[in-house]
Parts: C-alpha cells; sequence; structure tokens
C-alpha cells in the first residue's frame, strides 16, 4: 500500500489524502495569489515520489522548478519552520515538457478524427445545426475511407460535402450550403490562432503520459502561458485528452494507488458556454474515469464555477480563501461552505473569508471513502523548486526527456486532401476530355458543313453567262416546241377535220 499524501498541517492535526482513494477525484479552489498553486504541486509532487505519473497545464510558467530541488525560498524555510517539519530532504520530480506550440516542449498534437465532431463543435462555436452538418461530414469521411488527420483534410471534406450538397441531402437529409459555410470560416479562425500545428500526426501516444523514471511518476507539463488566451481551444484540448483516457484505458478496479492524476487548471473554462451535451459528457467521463485508475483533480477559483453533477464526484477538497465584497461573491461562499461536510467547531462561510495564503479548508477521503469533516490547516510546502527554470534548463529537459525526438518531425501521409484532391484532379481531366471531344465534333461538323457549302458556291462570270445563255435558249427551243405541242394536242380535239394537222404527226 502506497504511503498517504501529507497536504495540509495544523499543530498536531494532520491531513492526509488516500492514494487508495486518489482516483475518487478532487478539487483546490480558491481566489488569486491565495496559494493554488504551492497546492497543486505539492500534491503533484507527492504523487510522482510514490510511481504515479502526473500531467497538468501550466498556466503561468512557472511549474517547471518541480524538476528541481527546492529549499531557496525563505518562506518555504519559515512555513516549515512554524509546521515543525525543519528536517525535510528538499528533491525534484522526472519532469517532460509538452506544448501545442511546440515552443517550449514536445510539440502535442491530435488527429482530426481523434477529436470527433462534439469537441469540434466546440472548439468551433457552432450551433446545433451546424454541429449536424459536421457530424455528417464526418459520416460521409467514414463511409468513403477518407482519414481526417488535420485541418486542411477537414477543408477538403467541407468543401466536397458543399459542393455535392444536393446529392447527400438526397441520401442524409437536409445539407445546408450555409452551415457549410460556417463552419469553414471557424476553421479559418482556428488556423489563424495556429490551430493547424496541433492538428495532424505523429499524434500523442497517452502511454507517454504514463511513464516513471527510477521508481517516480514523471511530471508531463504543458506550457499553457500562450494556449490559455485562446480558452476554448485550451479547455478543448485536455478534454479531449480526458476523454481519450477514458475511451483507452482498461478497467482497472480498485488499486492502491491511481494510474494517472490528471490536474485540470482553470477548470471553469470547461463549463463556460458548454452546451447541455457536453456538461453530460463530461460528468459521464469524470464519473467513469475513476475505474480506469485515473485521478482527476479541478483547480478553479470556486465550487460555484463546476457544475453540481461534476461537483458531486470530486471527494477531496482543498479550500483556500475567498473574496466576499459584492453579492455574487458572498454567494459563491455560501456555495463553497455547502460544498464541505459540516464541522460544528467551526464556522465555514466565516472562515472562507478570514484564511491566509497557504491557509485552507480542507475535506479529504477517508479508508471507506466518507469525507471527513471539514477543517483548517496551512498547506505543506513543496521540496521541489518554486518557480519557473531558466530557458537554457528548459532546452536541457526537452532534449534528455524520455520522448526526445518522437514527436517535433510531423508526418503528412495520405489522408483526405489527398484523395479528394485527386478525385478533383481526375474530374478535371475527364471534363477536359470531354470538352476536347465536343470540341472536335463541333469542328468536324463545322467542316461538313464548309464541304456542304461549298458545293453549292455561286458559279464564276464566265461560267454564269455561259450558263444563263444555254438557259436561255433551251427554254426558247423548248417553249416553241411545247407551244407547237399545245397547239397540235389541242387543235386535234378541237380543231375540227377541215383544219391541217401539225407536221409534227
Amino acid at each position: 500500500m502506497a504511503d498517504p499524501i501529507l497536504v495540509a498541517k495544523r499543530e498536531a492535526a494532520e491531513f492526509f489524502l488516500l492514494p487508495q482513494m486518489a482516483n475518487r477525484h478532487g478539487v483546490i479552489t480558491g481566489a488569486t495569489g491565495t496559494g493554488k498553486t504551492v497546492t497543486l504541486q505539492r500534491i503533484a509532487e507527492e504523487f510522482s515520489r510514490r510511481g504515479v505519473p502526473v500531467f497538468m497545464a501550466d498556466i503561468k510558467g512557472d511549474l517547471t522548478g518541480v524538476s528541481q530541488p527546492g529549499g531557496q525560498n525563505p518562506k518555504v524555510a519559515d512555513r516549515l519552520k512554524m509546521l515543525g517539519m525543519e528536517n525535510v530532504a528538499f528533491e525534484g520530480c522526472p519532469v517532460t515538457l509538452w506544448d501545442v506550440f511546440g515552443k517550449q516542449g514536445h510539440p502535442l498534437r491530435a488527429t482530426v478524427s481523434e477529436m470527433g465532431p462534439l469537441l469540434l463543435a466546440r472548439l468551433l462555436q457552432l450551433n446545433d445545426t451546424q454541429e449536424g452538418v459536421l457530424s455528417l461530414a464526418f459520416k460521409i469521411a467514414d463511409e468513403g475511407g477518407l482519414m481526417l488527420l488535420d485541418l486542411k483534410d477537414l477543408q477538403s471534406l467541407l468543401m466536397y460535402v458543399g459542393e455535392n450538397a444536393d446529392e447527400f441531402t438526397l441520401k442524409y437529409g437536409n445539407v445546408s450550403k450555409a452551415s457549410v459555410g460556417a463552419i469553414q470560416r471557424g476553421l479559418l479562425q482556428i488556423e489563424q490562432q495556429q490551430g493547424a500545428l496541433f492538428f495532424g500526426e505523429p499524434a500523442v501516444k497517452l502511454e507517454d503520459f504514463m511513464q516513471t523514471i527510477g521508481g517516480r511518476g514523471v511530471m508531463n507539463l504543458l506550457a499553457a502561458d500562450d494556449l490559455i488566451n485562446s480558452p476554448k481551444v485550451y479547455s478543448t484540448f485536455l478534454l479531449w485528452i480526458l476523454s481519450e483516457l477514458f475511451e483507452t484505458l482498461p478497467e482497472a478496479g480498485d488499486l492502491e494507488k491511481p494510474k494517472l492524476v490528471f490536474i485540470f487548471d482553470e477548470a471553469h473554462l470547461l463549463f463556460n458556454d458548454a452546451p447541455a451535451a457536453l456538461v453530460e459528457k463530461i460528468e459521464q467521463v469524470v464519473r467513469l474515469i475513476r475505474s480506469k485508475g485515473v485521478g482527476v483533480y479541478f483547480v478553479t477559483q470556486s465550487p460555484a464555477d463546476i457544475p453540481d453533477k461534476v461537483l458531486a464526484q470530486l471527494g477531496n477538497r482543498v479550500q483556500h480563501a475567498l473574496r466576499a465584497y459584492t453579492p455574487k461573491e458572498q454567494e459563491a461562499v455560501k456555495v463553497a461552505a455547502k460544498s464541505f461536510r459540516t464541522n460544528p467547531a467551526l464556522d465555514t462561510v466565516k472562515t472562507i473569508t478570514e484564511l491566509g495564503v497557504g491557509e485552507v479548508l480542507i475535506s479529504l477521503l477517508d479508508g471507506k471513502g466518507v469525507p471527513t469533516m471539514v477543517d483548517r490547516a496551512f498547506v505543506v510546502p513543496p521540496v521541489s523548486q518554486i518557480g519557473p527554470v531558466t530557458p537554457d534548463l528548459r532546452e536541457q529537459l526537452i532534449n534528455t526527456s524520455l520522448v526526445a525526438g518522437q514527436y517535433e518531425q510531423t508526418i503528412d501521409r495520405e489522408s483526405a486532401f489527398e484523395i479528394l484532391q485527386a478525385k478533383a484532379t481526375t474530374r478535371m481531366e475527364q471534363q477536359a476530355m470531354a470538352d476536347a471531344e465536343k470540341e472536335a465534333a463541333k469542328q468536324e461538323a463545322a467542316a461538313a458543313k464548309a464541304e456542304r457549302a461549298a458545293a453549292r458556291a455561286p458559279d464564276t462570270l464566265v461560267e454564269s453567262i455561259t450558263k444563263s445563255v444555254a438557259r436561255s435558249a433551251s427554254s426558247s427551243i423548248g417553249r416553241q416546241i411545247g407551244t407547237q405541242i399545245v397547239r397540235g394536242v389541242l387543235g386535234s380535239i378541237f380543231g375540227g377535220g377541215s383544219k391541217k394537222k401539225s407536221s409534227w404527226f
């Protein structure tokens, strides 16, 4: 059985997070500047020391210090002295640095197919009709054997769907060209935010998040100081990782410690403007992923940022100070207080507003999975460095990590873009051949017409005169003969016997 994690302490009281209960999830809340980052660093490094890998986003760019031994911060020394913990061994943790932009860590990519229409619809902020068209596009890709790996694959697919909208409408129902256009505009915005960098191959392998070195879990830090400027991209990408873990990992049952701990900082971004279907999906993942051996910890300002159905799944809770200057803030304090198991000896609502930096209200699950009564204590400082490492040391960490060189070079294999482009080229060639055949037939018809016209062409002047004279002579003789014949014939009929017969008869 893994050793309990000492999270906080007060006089003779100590508050332990039990590793066998760590996959029952947790939440760390509190106002800005109250010490949430230090708390999650403490919890994360203690998981690592017990051989549990951790994945968390580095929002402010100051968590890389977890890779180095601490002890240089005088505030840490003062807090340890106050807690009676002066004989502490300072040490760092093994670290892998990730960055979807590939600047401050190894590139972290996903394929469009892996992301799926539901998460992409959130990323693109689509309405229900547009989301339906996007889902239909994925269905067409599946049926047509079109792999969707990067953004140009999806853009080509949407162009193909738009050009053949009438055909697909007959087969699947209404395919609005306007909706296709809206999705394409959304993709353009994502591309302008450098979104093309995190769609493609090689896509990250989830097992690379779950490695150990020397019996210690690797800390996977996602550089998010730039990514957080696109909050929908940030939250959608982390949710994709969480959902992939849920879909991929096998059932594990009750473990003595988690396979992986996933820490979701700025968790309120996950639920802002989220449609009901997505919130339901998140609640399902959080509820069921613990059976896969994954513990999920949300970090945000107030428990009110998290929907009730999700909050109910978070058994381990650490609450830093909250401000209560406005009616809305006062209501948030009451919500936070109600989220704890009541302690008759403690006025929870009042205490939340009185907590100092690094001081918390805490309630953790006991060995039976029951939350302990809320109590007041100080967070035990981390034994790793608080604050970022130097750029040179960051570069060294990247070059010596377990995945060095595996994701830096992009791969662009044949997928929807190439297949649809080839089809378009074939159609153009066939159309060109058909047009050429039509033109040849047209020219042949024109030539035949010219020959016929030439056969009926006007005679020369001499030929015309000669033919005219011939026609005149012939006509005169003909008229003369004709007259004589008529007269002879009429004469024989009407002339009577005294008339002399024509010399022709």
